[in-house]
């Protein structure tokens, strides 16, 4: 391992608070191409047992440590070929912890557009300038200028005002100087922000940052990104106060302490170089770490949501019917069948309310629907009112039809999955309005597997968006979507595609494959056909088993989440506390743990003996308890009803359940059956200060809240979550 690499490693240790072999033997894993999810589920023995969390941030800072130490070099080999690396400046470059450090260290001898203080270097004016940053006590300034006036310099003023331009670019320039600058106005300075007087904010969206300041230490994340947006709509001008008068004092002071010609010289050099070039540096730089900051922390909370939503629970066994409403164009309908399957579609208009029922009960009952899943876009509470008097109708009625009950579902991304080539190779024969409306019934079936179609992004459940790097973005949520998949478990025989894609190990092309091979010769028998496939080698099938079920296997190994790998040792187990072979999997995991409870044997005396690790024996015996388990049956089920609620319904005091749709940095939103989703600010998320919403609730929950506030006119509801 070389040098680079040790203090690389070194340092991760000292960060993350781990041992020097757990960085050095994760590091290696990574560097091998497994992947996270791979080696958190079957490499617990390797990294001594880091989760997930734990091995993204490593492999994160890795990226951003290794990528140092690159910039580093280029950097030394640049300044080099220069000639200009001295001792000094090398110890410095060796020293830098960041990359903004480095940058600052090369900022003088980088190439940039021609400036002031090049011309007048051009024009041979530097000696002059570090004559006058030695002051002498015994020439004044113009003394000094008189031997550099000729062809380029036409008189003593240009000769000294081009001494200045260099000297107040070597002030700014210099790393120290701006590090220093940077911190103390990051400590004390204040972001302000008003209304540009010849743009129109037609809604007021930004009304509350009109005339607005605030100190850049407090400045919450969504309140930097809406200000960022609302100056690049060109609504806002924003400026960053410093005290920018104490800044220039104090440079001056250090620069040019005297009081004499020289002195003035500088000073007035400095004052420049800082109005004209540090300071609008430094603001620069600091908006750039706002932004990076709230998006980071934007990132964080869309990832928190979109975790949420994708692990929401499925509603299996259900025949449902999708509505995607609207008011022109009517009413889209599409039932499909227990497994996603397409039955029947149609269209209905709210306006032809009677004629409307009719063709919602006939396919209810034709059917045998049991769930009406409603898109929540426009119309919504109006089609859930048409919905809520069929399924009255069928009540009463009473021709032994099933319960029926309707939930809204979150329509986000169905139009963007609709009229994607992923949707038009499921659906080839249909058009777009029916492939979203089918989306929107599945949703409710298998929210994972259907929403891994769409793009991250279009899914609604962040803030802001749209607002943050888009790449940032895009990566930072297909690690949200792989964790979730390969935590959840893929039926590799249901499995589309796209779902396949985000299983590890896996890539576009392989997971094509493999639908391709499985259309051709049928249903996989167990985990070792895939190494049939064209494509898959043994590569990327250690890295996928594991986390790929088949669930009526004649193999039941083949049933849970015990790699391949592990298959030898896991039956040897099975044998030895079932030597009959004719118990159950969950009743031998009940013998083994009574044994290890008794103290007939330790877990690891066990392990040894199965020349396993004591994590992967630990793993093995869950899996026996549980086979096939779906982590997601363990979270709260859709909220399903049968009544409809209406805006004007609702009293302040009156008490609730809905369903927590959106959670930002100032609170969550709750449906809670009517046309608008409700805030429970942060202060009223609990009888305790939350500092952060995600602590208290998550998309998916089901929460009892109070009613506060009703206003019809805005459309806004106030709920409570306090008991008082």
């Amino acid at each position: 391992m070389t040098a680079m690499n040790d203090q690389i490693i070194s340092r991760l240790a000292d960060e993350l608070g781990l041992r020097l072999q757990q960085i050095e033997r994760t590091v290696a894993l990574l560097d091998a191409g497994d992947t996270i999810p791979f080696i958190t589920r079957y490499r617990k023995e390797v990294t001594g047992g880091l989760d997930e969390e734990q091995l993204r941030r490593l492999a994160d800072r890795l990226g951003y440590l290794r990528n140092l130490e690159a910039r580093r070099a280029e950097v030394r080999a640049a300044l080099e070929q220069g000639a200009h690396l001295t001792p000094e400046l090398d110890q410095a470059l060796a020293a830098a912890q960041t990359l903004q450090t480095i940058e600052d260290l090369y900022l003088p001898f980088r190439p940039k557009k021609r400036t002031r203080a090049q011309i007048a270097r051009e024009r041979g004016l530097q000696g002059l300038a570090d004559q006058l940053f030695a002051r002498p006590h015994n020439h004044t300034p113009q003394q000094l200028a008189e031997p550099f006036v000729g062809p380029e310099v036409p008189d003593v003023a240009a000769a000294l005002a081009g001494a200045r331009d260099i000297i107040a670019e070597q002030m700014a320039e210099t790393a120290t100087v701006r590090q220093a600058l940077r911190e103390a106005t990051r400590r004390t300075g204040a972001l302000q922000v008003s209304r540009r007087a010849d743009v129109e904010d037609a809604k007021g969206t930004y009304r509350q940052y009109y005339d607005y300041r605030e100190p850049l230490a407090s400045l919450p994340p969504h309140r930097i990104l809406a200000i960022n947006r609302g100056e690049r709509e060109g609504v806002l001008k924003v400026d960053l106060e410093a005290n920018h008068a104490a800044f220039i004092s104090s440079l001056q002071r250090r620069h040019g302490p005297g009081a004499g010609p020289i002195d003035a010289e500088i000073q007035a050099a400095v004052a420049d170089g800082y109005k004209r070039l540090l300071a609008p540096a430094v603001e620069r730089d600091l908006r750039a770490e706002l932004t990076e900051r709230a998006e980071g922390h934007a990132l964080t909370i869309f990832a928190a949501n979109l975790r949420r939503l994708l692990l929401q629970p499925p509603l299996r066994g259900r025949t449902v019917l999708g509505i995607d409403p609207g008011y022109r164009t009517g009413c889209k309908l599409a039932v499909v069948d227990a497994t996603g399957r397409p039955l029947a579609s149609g269209l209905l208009y709210l306006h032809q309310a009677e004629r409307a029922k009719e063709t919602l009960t006939n396919l209810c009952r034709q059917w045998t629907v049991q769930v009406i899943a409603i898109g929540n876009g426009t119309a919504s509470r109006e089609t859930e009112q048409l919905v809520a008097e069929t399924i009255r109708l069928l009540e009463q009625s009473g021709n032994g039809h099933p319960p029926l009950q309707y939930t809204l579902v979150s329509e986000a991304g169905a139009s963007v999955y609709s009229a994607s080539e992923t949707a038009k190779a499921e659906f080839p024969s249909l058009d777009a309005t029916e492939r979203g409306t089918i989306s929107i019934a599945r949703r409710l079936q298998d929210p994972l597997a259907e929403l891994v179609k769409i793009e991250p992004k279009a899914l609604g459940v962040g803030m802001y968006q749209h607002d943050v790097d888009q790449k940032a973005l895009t990566g930072h949520l297909g690690d949200v979507v792989e964790s979730s998949v390969n935590y959840v478990g893929v039926d590799l025989n249901t499995a589309s595609a796209a779902l396949l894609t985000y299983v590890a190990g896996m890539t576009t092309k392989t997971a094509r494959a493999v639908v391709e091979h499985r259309n051709t010769h049928g249903p996989f028998n167990n985990r070792r056909d895939l190494l049939k496939v064209k494509g898959l080698g043994p590569r990327a099938f250690e890295q996928a088993a594991g986390f790929l079920r088949i669930p009526d296997a004649t193999d039941l190994l083949d049933r849970t989440a015990v790699h391949p790998e592990s298959y030898a040792a896991a039956r040897t187990l099975i044998g030895r506390f079932d030597p009959t072979g004719k118990q159950r999997l969950p009743e031998v995991a009940e013998r083994i743990k009574a044994a290890l409870s008794g103290g007939e044997t330790t877990l690891a005396e066990l392990a040894t003996s199965l020349g396993i690790g004591e994590p992967t024996l630990a793993d093995i015996i869950e899996e026996l308890a549980r086979p096939g388990r779906d982590p997601r049956e363990s979270l709260p089920p859709p909220l399903l009803r049968a009544d409809v609620l209406k805006m004007e319904d609702l009293q302040e005091g009156m008490i609730l359940t809905g369903t927590v749709r959106n959670v930002v940095d100032f609170g969550a939103f709750v449906d809670i059956g009517v046309k608008q989703d409700g805030l429970v600010h942060v202060s009223e998320m609990a009888d305790r200060f939350v500092r952060n919403p995600l602590e208290v609730v998550q998309v998916g929950d089901q929460v009892q809240v109070r009613v506060l506030e009703v206003d019809l006119a805005r459309g806004r509801i106030a709920l409570s979550m306090r008991s008082s």
